[in-house]
């Protein structure tokens, strides 16, 4: 007989839990044998592990025996598949520990050789010997390797006879016949009376007992339930309110919003009615108030209470019958209430007939009775479900939810019609088994399917961008905690992937409990998934995935505050140079993450010899065009240790120039004089002529280029310059500046200024007040022109007759006084060309 998925609804919630807190444990534990041997300290490891074979080989037959004693009990039968899997694994185990010693073995052999042939020079007898001896260790392996694969076959063998015999006790419980007769009938209307009568005996005896020995028990029981309830009760409606109230609206809230609260509204009051009645068994049990005979009465009904609670939430939650504008889908208000009291009238008859049948069990009522009661309870349901075929729901456009609503579509009457016949028909026929197992999906499953539809959809709507702010959770959030928009699309995110893994993680179990499979099926499954999932010959483990993970993410905390407190109070005290800092931060940074990702990985499982496939395709991928990011990646480590420049310094390579940021191991960020961030490939640094202003310390040497006239004073203009150098006050005197005649020109005399600076970064500055003193003091003295003029040279005119009359009417004129250059021009009708003075900085950096 199928048994009832209720009355281990909370059995499968405690066992998934302790599984869950387990997991890393079991994963981290060794394999321990059924009957585990003492251990020989001066036993082989040949001989210890013909002991585990052997102990291996006894639990074998154990599980052989038990196996054929349950033949007929389906959770004694899954318990034991549980067991016979692990001792499997365990001899697989012992088998693969045998390896690394069989291929030392090998490996010596191969160095030996073979024996001397006949005829050959005898080899010394102490490589005959060690060869013996090596060879006898080699058959010995291999003999428990045998075995070890005989045991490993039975044991598979064993799991998969259990799994066939469960099948077939499914199979036949559903498929089993019942003649249905009077006689049968009439049997089960006299083992009413009698069940009846035993079961007030019953209930009455213990009720006697449990007030007369064990009141303050029962009493404690019972006020630790009731605070229980009370906690939840509050603590639910304080802390989910928002998520479950449904406010009396003029209009019609969101889609979103409508979703959100069907579905917590559901799952929320369900949650803690399931923790309440957990803990109320759980108090009557430790305080042993429960009886053998009654614990199993109270179980299925706090279960019944759960699954009502469920069932009539979901359907208050889609339809809605009394506040339509919460409704979910377009139905009338007649028909809405209409469809909730016919899914609540189908769940409790479901659940009456469970209770009903648990009842009978710890009664030890004939079968007849369990039948009949069966029968009975699918045939109602299969009635009810004729009715839904009646109900008028649906609303056409336009037609208002208080309306009179019209017929469900034809293929929906005819499939509420057609499955309701097929219950009653499965029933008269005599496949009560099977009615009644369609009957339970009809009403559990589909509220399951429900719900997870429902909690998919929510989390789908949460998640989109800019959904989490219309709702009222989010304006909550917003107002207070001050998130802004992005940071509540990222908990929207957040939000709709922890919807997805609330509802894989609790209805997938229910579904398969639901079908058929026991709690001792799902944790296998669960412990295989979390610890064991092979793709190939690569087994990955969740658990261990989830364990890397964390040490990482511990690795990286630890590595960046160890960062912080060598930075800030290690090298901030000594007054290491920043560049120095900088180097040192970095390299710290890189080992830390490089350590923590070692550890992750070996957390994780991951065996670090398979990196040398990672380190082949690496490399394939270098030759195919990774070069460059791997030559980069590789002159940053060598900028990071021989430091040629660091953060801080003045650096030119190519056309960049400008300081350097940071130094990571792809690219240094170079930021120039007008603020502009470039981003420079380490390789350019390695392979080309790189500058460096600060490389060791800050002093440099700034030019000034100066143009003057051939009028002007070489030596007053040196003087000048030199006077103009010393009286800045960042113009070192030692070195001393120094004024230099450079260049001549074609019109003009190029002298050269060089000072030297402790900070040339303050180049700039010192130039530009260089440059002011300069003008200003060639104009005073009158070196030159403040400003670019061109000095005037005489043109002589061109030949002609008007040119010759001038020089014969001078020659006769004779000699004149000294007229000045200016009368002179004039006179010659000649002009001169403006010589040009200027101050440059050629080739500054400005």
């Amino acid at each position: 007989m199928f048994l009832p998925m209720m009355s281990k609804l909370f059995a499968a919630f405690l066992s998934l839990w302790m599984f869950a807190v387990s997991v890393p444990v079991m994963a981290q534990q060794p394999d321990v044998n059924a009957n585990p041997q003492p251990a020989v300290e001066a036993a082989s490891p040949q001989a210890q592990t013909a002991q585990q074979l052997e102990a291996a080989r006894t639990n074998i037959v154990r599980l052989t025996d038990l196996v054929a004693k349950a033949a007929d009990d389906d959770n004694r039968l899954a318990e034991l598949k549980v067991e016979v899997d692990v001792a499997a694994k365990q001899i697989i185990a012992t088998s693969v520990a045998t390896r690394p010693r069989l291929d030392e073995i090998k490996a010596r052999l191969a160095e030996l050789g073979d024996a001397p042939a006949e005829g050959a020079p005898p080899e010394a007898d102490v490589v005959a010997q060690e060869r013996k001896r090596l060879l006898a260790e080699r058959g010995e392996i291999n003999a428990l390797t045998g075995t070890a694969e005989d045991l490993s076959i039975q044991a598979t063998k064993l799991s998969n006879g259990i799994t066939g015999t469960r099948r077939a006790l499914f199979s036949n419980t559903l498929l089993k016949h019942t003649d249905i007769n009077r006689t049968m009938v009439m049997d089960a209307i006299a083992a009413l009376s009698l069940e009846r009568q035993a079961f007030m005996r019953t209930v009455g005896s213990w009720l006697t007992f449990a007030w007369n020995f064990k009141r303050l028990q029962l009493l404690t029981a019972l006020f630790l339930s009731l605070c229980a309830a009370l906690i939840l009760l509050a603590g639910t409606r304080r802390l989910f309110f928002p998520l479950i109230h449904r406010e009396a609206l003029s209009e019609e809230p969101g889609y979103i919003t409508r979703l959100s609260v069907a579905f917590w509204s559901t799952m929320i009051p369900t949650m803690a009615m399931a923790v309440f009645a957990t803990t109320s068994y759980f108090f009557l049990q430790v305080f042993k108030v429960l009886r053998p005979d009654i614990a199993p009465i109270i179980s299925i009904t706090l279960a019944i209470c759960v699954a009502l609670l469920f069932v009539s939430t979901l359907a208050n939650a889609v339809l809605a019958p009394r506040q339509s504008a919460w409704r979910l889908v377009r139905v009338s208000d007649h028909g809405a209430r209409l469809l909730v009291f016919a899914i609540f009238a189908m769940t409790v008859v479901n659940s009456l007939d469970y209770l009903a049948g648990t009842i009978s069990e710890v009664m030890g009522s004939p079968v007849v009775f369990t039948v009949v009661k069966s029968l009975i309870a699918s045939i109602i349901i299969g009635l009810i479900l004729m009715a839904m075929s009646l109900i008028k729901p649906i609303l056409a456009a336009g037609d208002t939810l208080n309306g009179q609503g019209k017929p469900w579509p034809r293929a929906v009457s005819l499939l509420f019609v057609v499955t309701g016949a097929a219950l009653i028909i499965a029933t008269l026929a005599g496949y009560v088994g099977l009615a009644r197992f369609i009957a339970t999906q009809i009403v559990m499953t589909g509220a399951i399917l429900v719900t997870m539809y429902i909690g998919i959809l929510t989390g789908k709507a949460i998640a989109k961008q800019n959904a989490l702010a219309d709702t009222v959770v989010g304006r909550y959030l917003e107002k207070r905690f001050g998130l802004g928009q992005v940071a509540l699309d990222q908990a929207g995110l957040a939000a709709g992937l922890g919807i997805y893994v609330l509802v894989v993680l609790f209805f997938i179990p229910l579904l398969l409990l639901q079908w058929g499979f026991k709690i001792a099926d799902i944790e296998a499954w669960a412990y295989r998934i979390f610890t064991e999932i092979k793709i190939g010959s690569i087994t990955i483990s969740i658990v261990g995935i989830f364990a890397g993970v964390l040490m990482f993410a511990a690795g990286y905390v630890v590595t960046r505050w160890f960062q912080r407190w060598l930075d800030g109070s290690v090298m901030a005290r000594s007054r290491i140079d920043t560049g120095v800092r900088n180097s040192v931060k970095t390299g710290v940074g890189y080992l830390g993450m490089g350590l923590a990702s070692l550890i992750g990985i070996s957390a994780a499982g991951l065996d670090l010899s398979n990196l040398a496939l990672v380190a082949g395709a690496l490399s394939l991928g270098v030759g195919f065009g990774l070069q460059n990011i791997v030559s980069n990646f590789v002159s940053g480590l060598i900028l990071l240790v021989e430091r040629p420049f660091k953060v801080g310094d003045w650096v030119v390579t190519g056309t960049t120039e400008g300081f350097v940021r940071r130094i990571s191991v792809r690219a240094t960020e170079i930021e120039t004089f007008q603020r502009q961030t470039i981003m420079v490939p380490n390789s350019l640094f390695i392979n080309a002529s790189v500058g460096n202003w600060t490389h060791k310390n800050k002093l440099g040497r700034s030019d000034i280029p100066v143009t003057v006239s051939y009028d002007s004073a070489p030596r007053q203009v040196m003087d000048t310059l030199l006077q103009i150098a010393a009286a800045h006050p960042l113009v070192l005197k030692n070195p001393e500046p120094l004024a230099v005649f450079s260049a001549f020109g074609d019109a003009t005399m190029t002298f050269e200024l060089r000072v030297y600076l402790a900070d040339i970064v303050n180049g700039n500055g010192v130039r530009n007040d260089l440059r002011l003193a300069i003008y200003e003091r060639f104009k005073d003295e009158g070196l030159g022109a403040p400003f670019p003029k061109e000095a005037i040279e005489p043109e002589t005119p061109p030949p002609g007759p008007e040119a010759d009359a001038r020089a014969l009417e001078a020659e006769a004129a004779g000699p004149t006084e000294a007229l000045s250059p200016e009368e002179a021009v004039k006179r010659s009708g000649t002009q001169r060309r403006p010589r040009r003075v200027s101050v440059e900085a050629v080739g500054d950096r400005d």
